[in-house]
C-alpha cells in the first residue's frame, strides 16, 4: 500500500515524537530535506517491482491445479517447483515436534492441533535454524484436503511481511501438515479477549491494525488478485514486536477476473465477521473483507467480541451496537474499551472509528438483487473496492 494512502488517514496515529494527543504535527524535526534516491538504488527498486510482478502474474490458481481430480504428491511438487517450500516427511516432523508431545501443543482450530517445533539445515539442507509452528489436519475436523491444498497453493507462491510465512509441509499417505514461521505472541484474540492477558496499548493495537489492512491490500492488489475470506481475530498472529501477520488460508479464493464483478461461491466464513451482502447472495469480492477488517478494527477500539452471547441481547452482535456511535464524537467514548483508561488520542479515536463505519456501511447490508440481477455498484462504490481504496 502506498505510504501516502496511508499518512492521508492514519497521520495521527503515528509515534508520539511526531504527533501529539490532538494529531496535530509538533514543530521540529522535520524539516530535514530527504536524501535523493540514487539512480542505482532507483533501477534497484524498478527491477524488484518487475520481479514481483512477472512473479504475481505467473502464480499457480487454486483451480490450475485441482482440475480434474486429486492431486498426487509428486504434482504437486513439480507444480510449486521453484517456490522454496520444503517438503517434510512424517517421521522428520514427529521428530521435531518430539512426537506431537503435549508439552509442544500449542492451540487447535477447524483445521487441527498445531504444535511447536524446531528446523535447522540438519534436517533439510538450506533450512534456516528456527522455531517452527507444525499444524496437522484433523482429518475429523471441519476442514479437510482441498482447504490444506488452496493453503499451500495461496501461501506456497505469495510473500509479504504481513502474510505468516510457509515455510514447507508434508503430504503422505492420509498426512496433512503445514510447517509454519513460529509467530511468538500468538493471535490478537488471545491478547484482545483472554480474561488475565494484559490489555493492548493504543499504539500496539493501531499498528496490528495497520499491519493486518496492509497484507489485505496486498491480496486484493496482486496481478491474480485473492480475497482471504476469513479475516478475524484469530487469524492475525503477532510476532515478539507485535507485527501483524494473516495466517490460515484454508478459505481463500482467487478474486473474479477480467470483467467479472464477484465469485460466485458457497458461503463459508465466521458468524459475526461474513459480509452481510455475501451472506445473502453469495457473491464474493474485496468488500466481503473490508467488512471483515471493519469488524476487527471495531473489536482493538471496544476490546468486545463481534458477537458475545454473554451481553445484554442489544449488545450481542457487536457491529449493530457500536455502528451508531462510530460517527458521533461526543458518544464515541461510551463504545471504546475500558481498558486503555482513556489513553488514546481522541481525533485518532475518531478517525479510526470513522473508517470502521465505512467499512461497515449499512447501505452494503441494503443492497440486494434488482431485476434478478446483483448490482455491485448500487451504493456508488466500485466492484473493484479494496483497503487501499478505501483508505484513499
Amino acid at each position: 500500500m502506498a505510504k501516502q494512502a496511508w499518512s492521508s488517514l492514519f497521520g495521527c496515529f503515528t509515534s508520539q515524537h511526531h504527533y501529539d494527543g490532538c494529531g496535530k504535527r509538533k514543530k521540529g524535526g522535520g524539516g530535514k530535506k530527504k536524501k535523493k534516491t540514487t539512480t542505482k538504488k532507483k533501477v534497484a527498486a524498478a527491477t524488484g517491482q518487475g520481479q514481483q510482478q512477472r512473479k504475481l502474474q505467473s502464480r499457480l490458481s487454486f483451480s490450475d491445479l485441482s482440475f480434474g481430480g486429486m492431486v498426487s504428491p509428486e504434482d504437486l511438487s513439480l507444480s510449486l517447483a521453484g517456490s522454496n517450500l520444503h517438503v517434510f516427511t512424517i517421521a522428520e516432523l514427529r521428530s521435531v515436534t518430539r512426537d506431537f508431545s503435549m508439552t509442544n501443543f500449542i492451540g487447535e482450530g477447524g483445521f487441527g492441533p498445531v504444535y511447536k517445533g524446531y528446523v535447522d539445515d540438519k534436517l533439510k539442507p538450506g533450512l534456516r535454524a528456527q522455531p517452527v509452528a507444525v499444524k496437522l489436519l484433523d482429518l475429523e475436523g471441519t476442514q479437510g484436503h482441498n482447504e490444506w491444498l488452496t493453503e499451500v497453493i495461496f501461501l506456497g507462491q505469495l510473500r509479504h511481511p504481513h502474510l505468516v510465512k510457509l515455510i514447507g509441509y508434508c503430504y503422505e499417505d492420509e498426512y496433512r501438515l503445514l510447517v509454519y514461521e513460529f509467530m511468538t505472541r500468538g493471535s490478537l484474540e488471545k491478547h484482545l479477549f483472554k480474561k488475565y492477558a494484559a490489555s493492548l496499548p493504543w499504539s500496539t493495537r493501531l499498528k496490528i491494525a495497520i499491519g493486518a489492512a496492509k497484507g489485505l491490500s496486498f491480496l486484493h492488489e496482486a496481478e491474480k488478485p485473492v480475497i482471504y475470506r476469513d479475516f478475524k481475530t484469530s487469524n492475525i498472529l503477532l510476532d515478539s514486536d507485535f507485527k501483524a501477520k494473516l495466517s490460515d488460508f484454508g478459505l481463500a479464493k482467487d478474486g473474479p477476473e477480467d470483467d467479472e464483478t464477484h465469485v460466485s461461491t458457497r458461503v463459508m466464513g465466521t458468524q459475526g465477521y461474513a459480509a452481510p451482502e455475501y451472506i445473502m447472495t453469495g457473491h464474493l469480492t474485496a468488500k466481503s473483507d473490508v467488512y471483515g477488517f471493519g469488524v476487527v478494527l471495531l473489536e482493538l477500539l471496544t476490546g468486545r467480541k463481534s458477537v458475545d452471547k454473554n451481553r445484554p441481547p442489544r449488545e450481542q452482535n457487536l457491529v449493530e451496537w457500536a455502528r451508531p456511535y462510530l460517527t458521533d464524537a461526543r458518544r464515541l467514548d461510551r463504545v471504546m474499551d475500558r481498558n486503555l483508561a482513556g489513553q488514546y488520542p481522541t481525533r485518532a479515536a475518531q478517525k479510526a472509528a470513522a473508517l470502521a463505519h465505512r467499512c461497515l456501511c449499512p447501505v452494503l447490508i441494503k443492497r440486494c438483487r434488482i431485476a434478478g440481477k446483483f448490482n455491485p455498484d448500487i451504493s456508488g462504490v466500485g466492484s473493484n473496492w479494496s483497503v487501499k481504496r478505501l483508505l484513499n
